[in-house]
């Protein structure tokens, strides 16, 4: 398949609400997401939304290392969980609803804005849905860094990024800079 170009920060393909996937089978959306798994596995990420390749749909990719495979600041946070491994997923036309009133804050970047990170509140429990590639649907649960990274993607679906849910931009900032100088233990 190809490796597509990500969409940057301040480029409008990131701005709007994407539309819904009409025919989730159709031979268009299936060389979408290969198209989209080669470009995700190319970049290092764990997950991509289409508007982030240029494509206005409601679609995202994404896959949970295990915990022992999570960054070290997850485990810290208390976001990598046991058995909170989940393979690659493409969930198309998704929603999600928070599952309590617990809200974890972490570090979090994005292929879309290189090099940057922000410490984000997030929910920590969630149940999502959607369809699946085959027209299947899915419905999961989901806690520590697999919601986050959920709602991280689904964000992309509504013209959200990551900064615009941060409280406080002084925890926003180039990923290098920040680890020298603010990310700490109690994060």
């Amino acid at each position: 398949m190809s490796i597509l170009k990500i969409a940057r920060m301040g480029h409008p393909a990131l701005d709007g609400p994407a539309g819904p996937v009409k025919d989730p089978e159709s031979d268009e959306i299936k060389r979408l997401v290969a198209d989209m798994i080669d470009t995700m596995a190319d970049a290092g990420g764990v997950g991509l939304a289409a508007p982030q390749v240029y494509a206005p749909v409601r679609l995202v990719i994404f896959h949970v290392p295990s915990a022992l495979d999570a960054d070290e600041r997850y485990e810290d946070a208390g976001l990598a969980e046991e058995d909170d491994e989940t393979p690659l997923t493409v969930l198309i036309n998704p929603s999600f609803e928070p599952q309590g009133d617990d809200v974890l804050c972490a570090w979090e970047g994005c292929l879309s804005l290189p090099g940057m990170t922000g410490f984000v509140p997030r929910h920590r429990c969630i149940r999502y849905w959607g369809v699946g590639l085959r027209g299947e649907k899915i419905e999961r649960r989901a806690t520590g860094f697999h919601a986050r990274v959920v709602q991280h993607e689904l964000d992309h679906l509504n013209g959200m990024l990551f900064p615009m849910r941060m409280p406080d931009l002084k925890r926003f900032g180039f990923s290098e800079e920040m680890r020298r100088y603010h990310i700490t233990e109690e994060d």
